[in-house]
């Protein structure tokens, strides 16, 4: 049973991928308007409807709206210059550098955005299709039925939330970081190799890696939480996801300099242990500490997507307070140190600076402020952009308040 337990468990992630979910209703959307166009058109294959709702659907209710009408010009464009192309030259090589040239000029003056290369491919599959003249309304009509069951197909089906595999990202990132952290912790014990040291550092580098990922993920998220009928708090799970994503993006740049650090001091203790065995075994706790605080801001800040975070926020506090009480004990450690055998000094404060920085990138109220700036921001954004619908939102509260006021 466990054996069989585990693939049915990676075959449920998987369908809950955003690939796969993209590939079904791509796929239903692409079938369900070959079926429509076949009913409402005289060509006996009527290509173009499905192209354009594989085109169309997105895997985002917000995606799907906001390109939905550059993809629909896009397609409408390449099948009109395609009909035109079919009716007074054919099918021929330079024909089709022709229509490739005329669909890339064409594209940019209809508004197709990003989206001006499939001008050029609608046309040139469309002319593969078919060179009559006589099916060009067909054509339009079948793009249209393409574009609008695409479109009804993300209204009325709304794509799922991306918000879970976007905080399982966040906090696969967090446990790389974590286990960086703790090898560095180790490293610090005894002597360090500069091999070693080099090697910590190449592994802070390829957390930029990583973050870009995480990035695309939240992205896509913060798409599925835009118009989602599903999400009542979408900008605040938006707001949560991206500052948390930005305090460790942060906190990552800051250990990589932290490794570069480390490996300097290496480089010019290679007969000797990097710190006294005292200062090390306090630094080694700082680190420690470090490593479980990273690891319980990527819980607190993805709470509305686990259901193991209840105390997440109170683990954090204690992991930060311990990690600063253990950091002072380290700064008197090192003052000592560096008053003794002033060698390399510069490098001994720029390691205090580093963990100050990242214990401060996940202070519990640092992140409060962030969240209410970023909330603030958003709503003036909001307030500027649409001036109007402010007001009438304003005069229904103000009015909602005076009869709440009445009844009382």
């Amino acid at each position: 049973m466990p054996g069989l337990r585990d693939p049915l468990t990676m075959l449920v992630r998987r369908g809950r991928e955003p690939a796969v979910v993209q590939t079904v209703r791509s796929t239903a959307a692409a079938v369900i308007a070959y079926v429509v166009a076949l009913w409402l058109s005289n060509e006996p294959a009527p290509l173009t409807a499905p192209l354009t709702a594989l085109l169309v659907v997105q895997v985002t209710l917000y995606a799907t709206l906001t390109t939905g009408v550059r993809r629909v010009n896009s397609v409408v464009a390449g099948v009109i210059i395609a009909i035109g192309f079919s009716a007074l030259v054919g099918l021929t090589w330079w024909s089709l550098g022709l229509i490739i040239l005329a669909s890339l000029v064409i594209g940019r003056f209809v508004k197709a955005g990003e989206f001006v290369p499939e001008v050029a491919i609608s046309a040139m599959l469309v002319l593969g299709v078919t060179r009559v003249a006589e099916t060009a309304w067909d054509r339009v009509l079948e793009t249209l039925i393409g574009a609008v069951v695409g479109l009804l197909f993300n209204v009325l089906l709304v794509p799922p939330v991306w918000v879970q595999p976007a905080g399982e990202a966040i906090e696969d990132l967090a446990r790389r970081m974590r286990l960086l952290l703790q090898d560095i912790g180790e490293e610090i014990s005894g002597h360090t190799p500069v091999e070693e040291a080099a090697a910590r550092l190449h592994a802070a580098r390829r957390l930029d890696h990583d973050i870009v990922q995480v990035d695309a993920s939240l992205r896509q998220a913060e798409d599925s939480l835009r118009l989602n009928p599903r999400v009542k708090e979408g900008l605040l799970y938006r707001v949560v996801l991206r500052t948390g994503l930005d305090a460790l993006e942060i906190t990552a740049v800051v250990l990589r300099v932290t490794c570069r650090t480390l490996t300097d001091l290496a480089t010019h203790r290679r007969e000797e242990s990097l710190f006294p065995e005292e200062t090390a075994a306090a630094l080694r706790e700082v680190f420690t500490n470090m490593a479980l605080a990273v690891e319980h801001f990527a819980i607190v800040i993805t709470t509305h997507v686990t259901t193991s975070a209840e105390h997440a926020e109170d683990n954090l506090t204690r992991e930060l307070d311990a990690a600063r009480r253990t950091r002072d004990d380290a700064a008197e450690l090192l003052l000592r140190q560096v008053q003794l055998h002033p060698r390399q000094w510069q490098l001994h404060g720029a390691l205090l600076a580093e963990i100050d920085r990242i214990l401060d990138e996940l202070d519990v109220e640092k992140r409060t402020e962030r969240l209410t700036q970023e909330l603030d921001r958003h709503s003036r954004e909001q307030r500027e952009r649409y001036p109007r619908l402010h007001r009438i939102v304003q005069r229904l509260r103000k009015s909602r308040y005076g009869r709440r006021s009445t009844l009382k």
